[in-house]
């Protein structure tokens, strides 16, 4: 009898243990199952710029990943392309960052994300980042984000986080990125 107590003891706390960790969802992608069903592609042209682009999903030697590619223009008042993803569901308040793992053209890009509280469809929080031409891995903390006006809170919560974009941004200039895995931290 103690043998089996002993085994039953071990169980529970091994199947508790994985159930706190699955309890903690957070979004993460890796562009491997169907990514083109969660993120879409969006540009300026949508208020009446010109910038244009696409994403694509690759894989090269074994790694999936997002490309985001296309002319970044600011004629008649544009000057972005994006690829955004909407969230299924709110993040944990234990949530303190945005990780990203990238490589580029060795421009500078952003990570836009809309909140509960960016209503119109110019608010948003952005954080902006270096790339370079080989896989690196950064980390952006929530502090990081700045709002696109003073309507909006400081900083986002976590909680309120409602979609996420990497983003080409505010200045004429030929984007190229790649996005191996996105996760919030």
């Amino acid at each position: 009898m103690p043998r089996f107590k002993k085994s039953f003891f071990a169980a529970v706390f091994i199947l508790g243990w994985g159930a706190g960790l699955q309890a903690e969802e957070r979004m993460f992608e890796d562009f491997e199952a169907e990514p083109a069903k969660r993120w879409g592609f969006v540009a300026d042209t949508v208020m009446g710029g010109v910038s244009t682009g696409s994403v694509e999903f690759v894989q090269e030697q074994g790694v999936s990943f997002a490309r985001l590619t296309g002319a970044v223009s600011t004629e008649n008042n544009g000057g972005f392309i994006q690829f955004r993803r909407q969230l299924e569901k709110p993040l944990s308040d234990t949530v303190v960052g945005v990780r990203v793992v990238l490589r580029g053209n060795s421009e500078s890009y952003f990570i836009h994300l809309r909140t509960t509280g960016t209503i119109l469809p110019w608010q948003y929080y952005q954080a902006d980042f270096a790339s370079t031409e080989g896989w690196s891995e950064i980390r952006l903390p929530l502090t990081s984000f700045e709002p696109s006006g003073r309507l909006l809170r400081k900083t986002p919560t976590a909680r309120s986080i409602s979609s996420i974009g990497v983003v080409a941004f505010g200045r004429d200039h030929s984007a190229q990125i790649d996005v191996q895995e996105i996760d919030f931290y």
